[in-house]
């Protein structure tokens, strides 16, 4: 479901992803939901960082989605404003993925990115 900040970004939280962070949220009684930041580093000038947490900051837009919850911080949701947090799971592996179209190189791992 897309949900948007103060300034109208806009993020959406994918049925798959939030069915995964239900399942860790399950898990895990001190989780409150999954963080998504955009944070300076990485090979491309830019990093995701996607970590659980026990509770959302202050400032962070909260979105929700089949018991599922991710936070995003108003910063990072300047680097995001209309992209989409997925879970994929295929052969080579399974992991979250951002599909940023803010971002206009991506380093082979997909975490880093520039824009």
């Amino acid at each position: 479901m897309p949900d948007s900040g103060a300034d109208g970004a806009t993020i959406t939280l994918s049925p798959a992803a939030a069915r995964k962070i239900a399942a860790i949220l399950a898990e895990d009684p001190a989780a409150a939901g999954v963080r998504l930041a955009v944070e300076g580093g990485g090979c491309s000038g830019f990093q995701y960082d996607i970590r659980i947490v026990p509770s959302p900051e202050a400032d962070d837009l909260v979105i929700e989605r089949d018991g599922g919850r991710l936070f995003v911080d108003s910063v990072s949701l300047e680097f995001l404003g209309g992209a989409v947090f997925d879970w994929t799971d295929d052969l080579i592996g399974a992991a979250f993925k951002v599909k940023n179209p803010n971002a206009k190189s991506s380093c082979g791992c997909g975490v880093s990115f520039s824009v």
